[in-house]
């Protein structure tokens, strides 16, 4: 793809991923998998975290709650990093983890602190 959007997307999904992570989900696409990553990239990327009405520090917390709410704990992992790549601090993630713990129930809460922990751990220079 090289659409305006598709090229944002691109910029916008490294700055937020990196490029190692970026270039192995590229790199592994096949031809069942390419139009995914094509989509993710366009819109996910493109369309949506490269709005301007919300800053990226947001944007990580509401997801982070969907997140949890969805019982998604692979992505969660992957968003507790980008979250703190987009500037949230780990006493914000660690209040949006409290009230999904409230609306979502204790099990998916506890596991949410798990996986924070585990996130956590790997950026200690995080606030």
């Amino acid at each position: 793809m090289t659409s305006e959007t598709y090229a944002l997307g691109m910029k916008v999904r490294r700055e937020m991923l990196g490029d190692e992570y970026v270039d192995n989900a590229i790199n592994n696409a096949d031809a069942l998998t390419r139009p995914f990553q094509e989509l993710a990239v366009e819109y996910c990327f493109g369309k949506i975290w490269a709005r301007e009405q919300l800053p990226r520090s947001t944007r990580s917390l509401v997801n982070i709650g969907m997140l949890i709410a969805l019982n998604r704990e692979v992505e969660l992992e992957v968003h507790l990093g980008v979250a703190l790549r987009n500037g949230c601090t780990k006493e914000e993630i660690a209040e949006v983890l409290l009230q999904a713990t409230v609306y979502c129930g204790m099990p998916a809460g506890g596991t949410s602190f798990r996986i924070a922990r585990k996130v956590f751990a790997k950026y200690p220079d995080a606030k």
